[in-house]
């Protein structure tokens, strides 16, 4: 049984930039590259595998044509989705519905999503939240264009995580790069651009204002999260978010220096980012070597194995009691 190591699907966005390439050295397109979907199930933005016996399948087809190595899930679709993103300008105000309005709007599952902050330039801050008390109000707001009053700015720096559940207005903003764990979906509303112009098209990109109103929370409360740190063997493990408050997913940010020997530990499967260092992991007599921009899953079958290294880790792991 053998890991499956997985090479990224790139986006092009007017907000992005070309740190995708210069930090993890991928070979990006052209342009403004503003995302790298590194563990993606998701339609036709799926991940490959770079390697071993499912070379050049997408996750999506090892997911619905392997359903053992991901412990034959009830899920009909690969439930997580797992991205690199590079805000060299400011991203559109957005929010994304539940799931509930999700499938019954747009067919599709809800966008609950969270971030590490990987690099945030000095002075950053992002979008999280709003001010108005009701939905009156935050329409009122919206139609008059009281960004200033209704959008909350939060400071932001380098090794911050925010959880960020469906009906949370949101943007990152200049400056900040982070690696987004989410619910395997693209259903976005984008309530505030900027009034910016699409070099491409010279048109303002679309907005969903109706929409945004409609499946915003309000008012907004912060989620109460409550990192726990715990130390196994040369590892310091931060859990950052677990259920019942992410009823999706598990989230884990793993410093090692040295060895850690660990397990699924009970979870069906691993998705595994490596987001600064290197070294390896060992399964049995197997090593396979692991860098900075290193994505894969560790399958149901793989049990037992060990990082080995100095690196900084992100994994996560899908809540199959949702």
């Amino acid at each position: 049984m053998e890991p499956i190591f997985l090479t990224p699907y790139f986006r092009p966005k007017i907000w992005g930039g070309r740190k995708l390439q210069t930090i993890f050295n991928y070979d990006i397109p052209a342009g403004k590259v503003g995302e790298a979907w590194i563990i993606s199930g998701y339609k036709d933005d799926a991940s490959l595998v770079s390697q071993g016996q499912l070379k050049g399948q997408t996750l999506q087809q090892a997911y619905h044509e392997h359903p053992e190595l991901f412990g034959n899930p009830k899920e009909k679709e690969f439930p997580l989705l797992v991205k690199f993103l590079d805000a060299n300008d400011n991203l559109s105000v957005q929010v994304h519905p539940d799931d509930e309005y999700a499938k019954r709007v747009e067919h599709d599952s809800g966008k609950t999503e969270s971030w590490y902050v990987l690099q945030a330039d000095p002075g950053s801050y992002l979008i999280y939240g709003h001010t108005a008390k009701t939905r009156q109000e935050l329409a009122d707001m919206i139609h008059q264009g009281q960004w200033d009053k209704l959008l909350r700015k939060v400071p932001v720096k380098t090794g911050d995580f925010f959880y960020v559940p469906a009906g949370t207005i949101h943007a990152l903003t200049k400056g900040i790069m982070v690696i987004e764990t989410q619910q395997s979906s693209d259903v976005t509303y984008r309530l505030y651009d900027y009034d910016r112009v699409d070099e491409k098209t010279g048109k303002t990109r679309q907005l969903h204002t109706q929409k945004s109103i409609d499946v915003t929370t309000v008012p907004h409360v912060d989620p109460q999260v409550s990192v726990q740190i715990t130390n196994e063997q040369d590892a310091v493990i931060k859990t950052l978010i677990e259920p019942p408050l992410s009823p999706h997913f598990y989230l884990w940010q793993i410093d090692l220096d040295g060895q850690w020997q660990t397990s699924l530990n009970n979870h069906p499967y691993l998705l595994v980012s490596i987001i600064a260092g290197s070294g390896h992991l060992q399964v049995g007599e197997q090593s396979y070597a692991l860098k900075v921009g290193t994505n894969f899953i560790i399958p149901n079958q793989m049990k037992e194995f060990s990082f080995i290294g100095k690196m900084k880790i992100v994994m996560s792991a899908p809540n199959e009691q949702h």
